[in-house]
């Protein structure tokens, strides 16, 4: 694992920067250093070759004759499976102005056709593997880079050989066939359309604020629509031989797997390429301008109120080192404090915003910034502005504390050191993707010992006048640039935004208050309480231990993943106990639960008397339950137990967070409502369950007539009544879980019978079948359009195994989906089928077939879905479509099985429902069990026609 020298702290504006080829995605890439790579000559050498950074022993770096590079590393986690990586060391940034997009377009086409790999067949070939289109088989296209993704669900030579290959076809013998390039045009037309969001606009107006005249503000990588419908096949093609060359491209394999033969198999495969084209030049990132303090707002219909204040200087591109890293930890410490500061003002009475967050980072080898955002309700732009712009001053002027400062570095150091002691049990996906981030930001990747102890010398000595020195470092250069995205107009415009923030820094600060010290005072719960009986089963690895105050504990110590261990706490009714015909606050707990603190501490006291431990607390209304959850390692056991019983039986529930949530909430509504997909989100889910109010959000008159006292007596009332289960699930043992229950949950007194449900709470139903799709309505663009048709199927409760055979069903109907709409008619660019089960409600599930589309293909997409169901009576299920089905399935569920999340969940209803453990024993089994013509009979059953019912989503103002 590599502790990045570039530590860019989260602010409050996320930045969605990449777009890909089967899912869409969001992330922030960060700069690779340039390089003038010249063609036949070697790609640049790895980061550790220029630094005194030592790289990771674990990994095997490697170099062709060829140029290519590859990272190679044995791990276990989950064992027999492995994660491949091939980066191209070329994004948007590469294009010239006339091929805009079409390094995202090249990495589409390289899943439709190569040489050795027919159209549509590569795909194929990968899910008969067990890798499913868009969870194990991806890509993504960047600024600076394109990757391509697959995630193998076993080592075999079959599987790891035929991987090879196809990636191998992809990258230097795609055909780039004119047919094939016109049939994905409008497939990128529909991913630029599904993109289009507020946010979107206005992340396009913050690179033009920060980049003006450098090429990063004409670069985004999902291109200039034009020239993606109208480029010829020529420019694709030059292109793609410019920039998909061996000295370009990086190849990356962790898993478990021979490191050895691995070797051999790469070089066997990739050896031999060549491109005897020229290489395709590095491009001119331009200048960053010289810049005063600027203003600027953008008015978005839908996105959030948001300010950002930036300053902003040249590029530091030198390389990777120690000392340049000790930089970074200190500044990244300051920085945590004010990100703490921050929140603790955001949890207070009438706060000034809603969120708030400081960073630094580079971006894009174009320019490093500092920033300091917040996000606020409609109308509260001075008070966020000020208090922003004021705590940052605060923090150049005054520094940090002692305390702050040795809070910072306990909290930083214990996660460091839980890292090094789980290093031989990381999860492979993630240091694929670790490996895959040091490579495009020119890195070296260090492991988690050498971290923590470059981490322990950066801080020995450290006093909060060298980490205020950093930090002044960090907010030096051009600005402050402001910028203001809102839904609607901000009276007296950018020059009244100018206003706020002169007269803001006209006023003088004073330095931030010592905080008193404090005793974490949940240690009591009562007498030690004493197992009544426990239940082995053997099968599972799993115990079930009895208490007399009707706590059910179930434990399963797992070694997939050294010092974790996760938990989790039910009891009550959950929506059973809540009516159908109106929403009740209760529903609205999940959002204050945890931010409510305790009764004797806030949730900021909290965090400040246990720093230095891990622990977590989460808290959700599901159907059936109230449910806490945790994660923790082994030290903290004790403590993640006493966090828990301490939430259930004294939680704060305080009033300033549900205010909070009163004053967010209408805008987060109209956020989601400005996109299609978004407006789904919200109100297709009380649809489908025929007007079940709790399935819906609230309307602004019922979040207005709501207070705290609702929520908190409802929720006391809930977590009061019903047994405890209890499910741990990790790096413990039996003992060790016992124990800690028996001092915390164990001891509560005695707990009373879980409540009847409310009358007519426990049922829901589907809705009948209409001929006109119901409509709802979004406030975004109007060629944005989202269409559904679904079909009532069955529930999961008892043995599963109906609800099992129509999910696989549902994975049938999507190869179909994919391939009508998306392959053949280009309709949508992420065309969805799926199915859901409910273990809660008799009769209760469906099988949904969905789609974004321009609001003119409506009709098309109906017609679509209607041909595809008919598809099954004319054109039966192909013993070849059930194995792409069945098999992705099947190994998500063996990959997943090797994770504790996977147990957790699991284990949840088996201290009361044994027969818990047959229905997981019997999963796989059932699934492979399944036959042609069951699945096919399940296809008749549930897809009829005259059971379907159909939605669709156009704007409100068309």
């Amino acid at each position: 694992m590599s502790l990045s020298r570039r530590l860019l702290l989260p602010a409050v504006s996320s930045i969605a920067l990449m777009a890909g080829a089967a899912l869409p995605a969001v992330a922030l890439a960060l700069p690779v250093a340039a390089t003038q790579g010249q063609q036949a000559q070697p790609s640049k050498p790895w980061a550790q070759d220029a630094s005194d950074l030592k790289a990771d022993e674990r990994i095997r770096f490697g170099t062709l004759p060829n140029g290519m590079r590859y990272a190679l590393m044995h791990n276990a986690t989950p064992p027999g499976q492995a994660s491949f990586r091939l980066r191209i060391d070329a994004g948007s940034l590469n294009e010239d102005d006339d091929q805009k997009g079409l390094a995202h377009f090249s990495e589409h086409m390289l899943f439709n056709g190569t040489e050795n790999v027919p159209e549509n067949e590569m795909l194929r070939i990968l899910e008969r593997l067990g890798l499913a289109f868009g969870a194990d088989t991806n890509a993504f296209t960047s600024f600076d880079q394109t990757a391509y993704m697959l995630e193998l669900p076993r080592t075999d030579d079959e599987t790891v050989d035929t991987s090879l290959m196809i990636m191998r076809e992809q990258v230097s013998r795609a055909l780039m066939e004119p047919a094939a390039i016109d049939a994905e045009r409008d497939v990128i037309v529909g991913e630029a359309r599904m993109r289009d969001t507020p946010q979107l606009r206005a992340l396009k107006a913050q690179i033009g604020l920060l980049a003006p005249g450098q090429r990063l503000a004409d670069r985004l990588p999902i291109g200039d629509l034009d020239i993606i419908r109208t480029a010829p096949t020529q420019r694709f093609i030059d292109f793609y031989r410019a920039y998909y060359r061996p000295e370009r491209a990086t190849f990356i394999a962790v898993g478990d797997f021979d490191v050895d033969a691995m070797e051999a198999k790469i070089k066997a495969k990739f050896a031999d390429w060549t491109n005897s084209h020229p290489n395709g030049p590095n491009p001119d990132l331009g200048t960053l301008a010289p810049r005063e303090a600027e203003s600027r707002i953008v008015v978005e219909p839908g996105v959030q109120s948001s300010v950002d204040l930036y300053w902003t200087r040249p590029a530091d591109l030198r390389p990777d080192s120690v000392a340049l890293r000790r930089e970074d930890t200190v500044q990244s410490l300051g920085l945590a404090v004010l990100n703490r500061r921050l929140g603790e003002i955001s949890r207070q009475d009438n706060p000034p915003f809603i969120g708030a967050g400081g960073g630094a980072g580079s971006f894009f080898q174009s320019l490093d910034f500092a920033t300091i955002s917040a996000s606020f309700n409609p109308g509260g732009l001075a008070r966020a502005l000020e208090t922003i712009e004021q705590e940052q001053r605060r923090l150049i002027q005054y520094g940090v504390s002692d305390a702050e400062l040795q809070r910072e570095i306990a909290n930083i150091r214990v996660r460091m050191e839980n890292a090094v002691q789980a290093a031989s049990t990381q999860q492979t996906p993630a240091l694929a993707m670790n490996i895959l981030g040091g490579v495009n930001e020119n890195e070296v990747t260090t492991s988690p010992a050498d971290n923590l102890a470059r981490f322990n010398a950066a801080v020995e000595g450290l006093t909060p006048d060298m980490v205020k020195a950093e930090l002044a470092k960090a907010f030096q250069g051009q600005g402050p640039l402001a910028l203001v995205s809102t839904p609607q107009a901000i009276e007296g415009g950018e020059a009244e935004v100018t206003r706020i923030l002169e007269a803001s820094r006209a006023k003088p600060v004073e330095a931030p208050a010592a905080q008193a010290e404090l005793v974490w005072p949940y240690t009591d719960f009562g007498t030690l309480g004493t197992a009544s009986g426990q239940t082995a089963y053997a099968a599972l690895g799993a115990t079930v231990v009895n208490f007399p105050n009707g706590v059910r504990l179930t434990v399963k110590p797992t070694d997939f993943k050294d010092q974790e261990i996760l938990v989790s706490v039910s009891t009550g009714n959950g929506q059973l106990g809540l009516p159908t015909d109106r929403y009740s606050p209760v529903a609205m707990a999940g959002n204050v639960f945890t931010a409510g603190g305790l009764g004797k501490l806030t949730a900021d006291e909290v965090s400040r008397v246990l720093t230095g431990r891990i622990y977590s607390s989460g808290f959700a209304l599901t159907d059936d339950a109230y449910r806490l959850s945790g994660s923790t390692r082994p030290e903290d056991l004790n403590l993640q137990l006493q966090v828990l019983t301490a939430y259930l039986t004294d939680p704060g529930l305080r009033p300033a967070p549900f205010e909070q949530i009163k004053a967010i909430l209408p805008q987060v509504l109209e956020q989601q409502r400005a996109t299609a997909m978004g407006a789904f989100g919200i109100d297709g889910a009380p649809l489908m369950a025929s007007g079940d109010r709790r399935a819906s959000m609230p309307s602004p008159e019922e979040i207005n007539a709501m207070s705290i006292t609702d929520i908190r007596s409802g929720v006391m009332a809930g977590l009061a009544n019903g047994p405890i289960d209890i499910v741990i699930v990790g790096d413990t043992t039996l003992e060790d879980a016992t124990k800690a229950v028996a001092a915390t949950l164990a001891a509560l007194p005695v707990r009373s019978a879980t409540p009847a449900p409310l009358a007519g709470s426990d049922k829901r139903t589907f809705p009948s079948a209409n001929a006109t799709p119901v409509r709802i309505t979004h406030n975004g663009k109007a060629e944005q359009a989202f269409g559904v048709v679904a079909w009532p199927t069955t529930d999961a409760m008892g043995d599963r195994r109906e609800s099992r055979l129509v999910s696989l069903m549902s994975e049938v109907l999507s190869l179909r989906v994919l391939e009508e709409i998306r392959e053949k008619q280009a309709l949508s660019y992420s065309p969805m089928s799926t199915s859901s089960a409910s273990t809660t409600f008799d009769d209760y599930g469906y099988a949904l077939v969905a789609a974004e589309v321009d609001i003119s293909k409506l009709p098309d997409f109906y017609a679509a879905v209607d041909k595809i169901v008919a598809s099954f009576a004319d054109t039966p299920i192909t013993a070849d479509e059930l194995t792409r089905a069945r098999t992705p399935v099947v190994e998500r569920l063996r990959r997943s099985q090797a994770g504790n999340a996977y147990w957790l969940g699991a284990l949840s209803d088996l201290a009361k429902d044994p027969a818990t453990e047959q229905r997981i024993n019997g999963h796989i089994a059932m699934l492979e069990g399944f036959t042609l013509e069951e699945v096919q009979n399940a296809a008749n059953t549930y897809l009829r026609p005259d059971k379907a019912w159909k939605l669709e989503v156009v704007a409100a103002n068309p």
